[in-house]
């Protein structure tokens, strides 16, 4: 959640064009997506969720690897591009405000954040092949 809200606020926080509105809007819907799944986690809720509540481990699975380490995935990919085509910005004596460095601190984040969910999407898949129902 930390490291989400790190790319998103990186982004937010800057002037940012074209496909970065893209990137933005996957790191803002997966954040919510895992506060919310978190949420319901943490109170031990996710029975009130029709349908899903008696899948939460797959619900868990889906999210974490295809819009957590998926989405994440590409909006790194487009910050680490963006922070290339900034990259001449950073030289001494460059005049203008300089986005390069909020670029690269979001496409870090992002690439950081992907991992995890990767990593949180194969436990998740691990526990499902051994026949567990949920997550705890």
């Amino acid at each position: 959640l930390a490291l989400g809200a790190a790319f998103w606020v990186t982004v937010a926080a800057h002037k940012y064009e074209g496909a970065a509105h893209f990137a933005l809007f996957a790191a803002v819907l997966v954040w919510l997506l895992t506060l919310a799944l978190f949420g319901l986690s943490l109170l031990g809720r996710w029975e009130l969720v029709p349908w899903l509540g008696s899948r939460w481990l797959l619900t868990n699975l889906v999210h974490d690897l295809a819009l957590g380490a998926g989405l994440y995935a590409a909006a790194t990919g487009i910050m680490g591009h963006k922070a290339g085509q900034k990259s001449y910005c950073n030289l001494p004596g460059y005049s203008q405000r300089c986005l390069y460095g909020a670029y690269l601190g979001a496409s870090v984040c992002g690439g950081i954040a992907a991992c995890l969910y990767l990593f949180s999407g194969l436990y998740c898949l691990a526990r499902r092949c051994r026949d567990q129902r949920d997550i705890i």
